[in-house]
């Protein structure tokens, strides 16, 4: 194995005859040693970008006591990302209680066999190692769980939760948002004449394209079964029309291609302002903006406490130029 793929251990100590003795036990584990001596240079190596996969500490190193450099660690990285092993002479209450409060991970006595610290060490490592994978397959659920399982998108529950943390900064900052709904014209027709697979892509197109348009900071959520919802943070009613707009030209003017055949989408808009209002008000006002979009008409924009705006001219690519033969109802 090349020297640079092997694991890196630090060795913190500044007695020699620990040094000589301990350095041949990691070698012999198959890793490759760094050895620092002083708990100044300890610190240093552990809070480095270039961490080690195991930190051995032998507990008497000088310049700083070992809670307090324990401390330093943690309150430089939060958490120690590696195992740290702490070499000392007995088994004392302050190491338990260091043990306890999980600043170390491991003990070993400097008089125990070779056999004893091979033993210890690699099972540090790999405690070390499915604590991160559990750690990592946590944050994973975590999020999934936030996610619509069909486009990847944020699901309601989410949606509202994030609602509230963006109306609260509006609230304090005095700024604007805006939420846009829009859903699919007739999709119940295309679920009936394509079936629900095809259907499925269709809504993970329509979320993939819209996604595309969107600011790294806009949320994007699938409320409904052919409803998505935008939450635009810093945008007024203006923008929010304008960015409608665009949506149906950039997102449901070119066909959509599934189940072999080009279809053609359209769908409505209601746009609400926040106003640092309640997330559920505000909501429930861009659902009535909606439906009075859906009343007046493929295509439409409606925004919430507005009369109704004109219907839109049709889209250039419906016109023969497309070069497509797109299915529409």
């Amino acid at each position: 194995m090349p020297a640079k793929s092997l694991p890196r251990f630090l060795l913190a100590s500044h007695e020699p005859a620990l040094l000589s003795a301990t350095e041949p036990i990691l070698l012999a584990l198959g890793v490759r040693v760094e050895v620092v001596l002083s708990a100044q240079a300890a610190l240093a190596a552990m809070t480095s970008h270039n961490a080690p996969d195991l930190a051995l500490v032998d507990a008497n190193l000088p310049d700083m006591p070992m809670g307090q450099l324990l401390a330093a660690l943690r309150a430089e990285t939060g958490s120690a990302r590696f195992p740290i092993v702490l070499i000392s002479d007995t088994v004392g209450e302050e190491w338990t209680n260091l043990l306890a409060e999980g600043l170390i991970d491991d003990l070993v006595l400097r008089g125990d066999e070779v056999a004893i610290w091979q033993l210890r060490l690699g099972l540090a490592l790999r405690t070390h190692a499915l604590e991160h994978e559990l750690e990592t397959l946590r944050a994973a659920s975590a999020q999934n769980a936030q996610l619509d399982r069909l486009t990847g998108v944020y699901n309601r529950e989410a949606l509202m939760a994030m609602l509230f943390r963006e109306t609260d900064r509006v609230q304090r900052s005095n700024s604007s948002l805006c939420l846009a709904l829009f859903d699919i014209d007739d999709f119940g027709h295309w679920n009936s004449r394509l079936g629900v697979n095809a259907c499925d892509e269709l809504l993970c197109q329509v979320a993939a394209r819209t996604e595309r348009l969107l600011r790294s900071y806009d949320l994007l959520g699938r409320p409904g079964l052919d409803e998505f919802l935008v939450v635009l943070p810093g945008c007024g009613m203006d923008s929010a029309v304008m960015l409608a707009e665009r949506l149906r030209m950039d997102v449901f003017s070119a066909p959509f291609h599934v189940a072999g055949e080009s279809i053609r989408l359209s769908a409505c808009f209601g746009i609400a302002s926040s106003n640092g209002r309640s997330p559920v008000v505000v909501l429930r006002e861009a659902e009535v903006a909606l439906e009075r979009a859906r009343d007046a008409g493929p295509e439409s924009i409606e925004c919430f406490g507005e009369s109704s705006r004109p219907l839109p001219a049709p889209v250039t690519l419906l016109s023969q130029s497309s070069g497509d033969e797109l299915l529409a109802w």
